[in-house]
């Protein structure tokens, strides 16, 4: 009958209904294991390939298992110390964070498998003494601990939104499975003080040099009569010294691997540069600033350009330079299963080199925008202006620190500029501008209310840095002692 027709029709909507509603839901409730699935594809990826060209033996797999560790490592570093680099230039604006990621993992990739070291110390920089972990099966266990317990501290901390060092998850992990196997007298304590001194160093020093560099701007240009005639005389060369410390800090840093070139030969390097660059951007950034209006906002058109390539160059060196944080560990247990020794230095094979280059671009496509967003919109507002001065103090913090010696953390150098940058902001508007208000303009409640910088991150970022290098070690000293029971 037609009328039952209709309502059959009717109910099988109201199903229909349902089951679309019921589809949206299971869409919505898995779009957050969307990006872990990759991950563990991946790592299941490259434990599959790994066991292929190197066959399943009780011999090779600890191997196999390394190598999915080490991948795991290089997702989690990935996921956290990349958006350092590219987290200030997508708070200016001066990149979306779809272009960062891109161009993240380019440079980044570039960075590993170009300059990334050819020879790495099996013992993490020296933090544990070689002959203290002998036995080959007692240092390949010490290593796996160390590389899983960096791994799992560095994804607990991502997973909370702190931004940590990955460098100091790794040497906690060696230094703790270190002590288990070997006590504490294997631990070269000078080296674990200066790491300790370094985090304190390191975020102040690149604090002080990125506010350095925008009290320079604002008084210098910002706050001129004539704000585009002053940037047309300063810009120029802040672009210069930029472009200078960088190629300094590139040839320091990110290409020592492959040219040893000295911090003298650097230095001259960078000088070089800075000069010509500074008088090849004066013509330019003279045309670029026909037309502009006379503010502050203006600035954004003539620092965009040199902010992106400063991030560019940032996350080149930095997966030079940290992507031994990954293979490292993995290059020694392979060294110590195939050479049945814990030599002191060991050659990182290309496939394990591949392993740490491909994790960390991975792990930044996955799991990067979290932490770009965080560094980049969450500490404090930064525009092209403010996170220029961040780049810029990172590089001249690593060239400053290399030359002192000391040991620092790029990621602690980077939220420090940007904590830097923001608590200079706060005391100019409190002792500079706030010297023109009169008495009922500067409350507390009004002070207040002008905190630029999110105590709520700063103090989470802070405590993190602090227990990373003892709670990695605790936790590599654990996983240590479980695995040499279970292999006894």
């Amino acid at each position: 009958m037609p009328g039952t027709d209709l309502k059959s029709w009717k109910t099988l909507n109201k199903d229909l209904a349902r089951f679309a509603s019921l589809e949206q839901a299971a869409a919505y409730v898995s779009r957050p294991l969307v990006a872990p699935g990759i991950a563990l594809a991946f790592m299941v990826l490259v434990g599959l390939t790994v066991a292929g060209f190197a066959g399943i033996t009780p011999a090779t797999a600890i191997v196999i298992a390394a190598a999915v560790v080490g991948a795991y490592m290089a997702l989690n570093i990935g996921a956290n110390d990349v958006a350092n680099n590219m987290g200030p230039a997508v708070g200016a604006r001066a990149m979306t964070i779809g272009s960062a990621l891109i161009i993240a993992a380019i440079c980044e990739t570039a960075g590993a498998l170009l300059a990334g070291g050819e020879v790495v110390s099996t013992i993490s920089r020296g933090i544990v003494a070689p002959e203290a972990v002998a036995q080959p099966g007692v240092f390949v266990w010490a290593m796996f601990s160390a590389l899983l317990a960096g791994a799992l501290w560095i994804n607990l901390a991502t997973w909370i939104g702190a931004p940590v060092s990955t460098t100091h998850a790794i040497v906690g992990g060696v230094m703790g499975a270190g002590i288990a196997a070997a006590g504490f007298s294997a631990v070269n304590w000078p080296t674990v003080g200066a790491i300790v001194a370094s985090w304190v160093i390191s975020p102040l020093l690149g604090g002080v040099i990125a506010a350095m560099f925008l009290a320079f701007i604002k008084t210098r240009i910002i706050y001129t009569p004539d704000i585009l005639h002053s940037a047309r005389r300063w810009v120029p060369l802040l672009i210069g010294i930029m472009a200078g410390t960088f190629a300094a800090y590139l040839a320091l840093k990110g290409l020592s691997k492959v040219w040893d070139v000295g911090l003298g030969l650097s230095l001259q390097l960078g000088l070089v540069v800075a000069v010509l660059t500074a008088l090849v951007m004066r013509p330019i950034i003279a045309r670029q600033s026909v037309g502009l209006e006379n503010r502050k906002k203006s600035l954004k058109e003539l620092f965009a350009i040199p902010l992106v390539l400063s991030a560019a160059l940032l996350s080149f060196a930095h997966g030079a330079n940290d992507v031994a944080n990954a293979v490292g560990p993995l290059a020694a247990i392979v060294h110590a299963v195939q050479d049945g020794t814990s030599g002191d230095q060991v050659q990182i094979p290309l496939w394990v080199m591949l392993i740490g280059a491909l994790g960390l671009s991975v792990g930044l496509l996955l799991f990067g925008p979290k932490l770009i967003n965080i560094v980049g919109n969450e500490i404090t507002r930064l525009n092209a202006v403010r996170a220029y001065c961040v780049a810029l103090s990172a590089a001249v913090t690593v060239i400053i620190a290399s030359w002192l010696g000391l040991p620092v953390s790029s990621t602690h150098i980077a939220i420090g500029g940007i904590f830097g940058v923001g608590f200079f902001r706060e005391w100019y508007h409190e002792k500079i501008i706030g010297e023109r208000r009169d008495d009922t303009e500067s409350s507390p409640e009004l002070r207040r209310r002008r905190k630029v910088v999110r105590r709520t991150h700063f103090t989470t970022i802070l405590a993190a840095w602090v227990i990373t290098v003892p709670a990695s070690a605790l936790l590599s000293a654990g996983l240590f002692l479980l695995f040499l029971r279970f292999w006894h």
